[in-house]
């Protein structure tokens, strides 16, 4: 009895950790054929989980594969799939983060590289210089940009430049909002006109007195226009200003204003533009711990949600910017033309330095 029961349970320690290299000694087939005998798996993303839990209902009527969702927010999934790193067999089978997060991260260590997936040329294993060696994949694109109603601004009217801007203030006072927390939205428009005011490198790995020192002549073109423009609570306050007719203009996330056009939340009519001057675009990335306890389904999933079909139809239904060269983006927001002006997000570090400048410079001295 004792015997038996021990041999049980290595039986079934063996079954539910699966070491995540056997796959790359499998066929596709085989791995299909594994993932639907594991029959569930569980995907950690922070945002939109209600959506992605209808999202995910055709893959699991097509393998029968059970895809739960947990509650757990960002910072949360965060500390789990860091902590569990050193489990033999953890809880996550596929996990969602931005794809700058992974930058710091022990990716090696901490996620299986997935080179079992089918080929598939479009796929986007690189974003805005990185690359994580095929242990993290691109699978939702967002792009900040300036949301608009036209029935108060034309789109020849809409302003480019930061002295544009400063020259719609001027004309239109209190009919733009920014936020600079609560959201990257704000930020990534406030980052962009100092960018553009400066003659400093915001690329740079780290930001130095020199850069901070070149942003005065920014500074003096938000203070010289203070009630040209609202500072709003975050991104869903400027995007629910607009719709209210409030506000005109405000910094507005793509896929964001997409989501709540596509529920009812915002009127159709707001239209989103990126200005010439530039605002950036990023990315959201999976990738399958290496301790994932169902790791054959988290590859199919990973399969599915990165193909060419799968991404046309999250562009559908939430305006993202599709991840795979073969998907058909003609239902984004943003028209292909644009997106010439879209540029990377400014590095983390020169992000927060220039953000905490304005907030002293600007901010608080409204």
């Amino acid at each position: 009895m004792f015997r038996s029961l021990i041999v049980a349970t290595v039986a079934l320690a063996c079954a539910t950790s699966a070491p995540a290299k056997d796959l790359n000694e499998m066929t596709w087939d085989e791995i299909v054929a594994q993932a639907k005998e594991e029959g569930e798996m569980t995907w950690y993303v922070w945002y939109l989980r209600d959506d992605f839990r209808r999202a995910v209902k055709p893959f699991e009527e097509e393998y029968g594969i059970k895809v739960t969702i947990p509650e757990a927010k960002w910072g949360a999934s965060r500390d789990k799939v860091i902590a569990e790193a050193g489990r033999n067999v953890g809880d996550i089978d596929v996990y969602a983060n931005t794809y700058n997060w992974y930058g710091p991260i022990d990716v090696p260590n901490t996620f299986m590289q997935m080179t079992m997936l089918p080929e598939d040329d479009g796929r986007t294993w690189t974003f805005a210089g990185e690359s994580h060696e095929k242990y993290v994949i691109a699978f939702w694109g967002n792009q900040t940009a300036i949301a608009y109603d036209p029935a108060k601004v034309s789109a020849e009217d809409l302003p480019h430049t930061p002295q544009e801007f400063a020259a719609f203030w001027e004309a239109n006072p209190g009919r733009m909002g920014f936020n600079y927390e609560n959201g990257g939205s704000g930020p990534s428009f406030i980052l962009h006109m100092l960018r553009n005011l400066s003659d400093a490198d915001f690329y740079a790995v780290e930001a130095d007195t020199t850069l901070i020192e070149s942003l005065a002549d920014g500074f003096e073109l938000f203070n010289a226009n203070p009630d040209g423009y609202v500072v709003t609570a975050s991104n869903a306050d400027s995007i629910t200003r607009i719709s209210d007719g409030e506000l005109w203009l405000a910094p507005a996330f793509e896929d964001h204003l997409a989501g709540l056009q596509k529920r009812g939340e915002v009127r159709d009519v707001i239209r989103v533009y990126i200005p010439e001057m530039g605002m950036h675009g990023g990315a959201n990335g999976v990738s399958i711990p290496a301790n994932a306890p169902h790791p054959a389904a988290a590859a199919v999933f990973v399969n599915w949600l990165t193909s060419p079909e799968t991404q046309t139809q999250l562009n559908v239904d939430f305006g993202i910017v599709p991840m795979n060269s073969g998907a058909d983006d003609s239902n984004a927001l943003i028209s292909s033309g644009q997106r010439s002006y879209s540029v990377p997000s400014i590095p983390s570090s020169t992000r927060g330095s220039v953000m905490d400048a304005f907030i002293e410079n600007v901010i608080l001295e409204r």
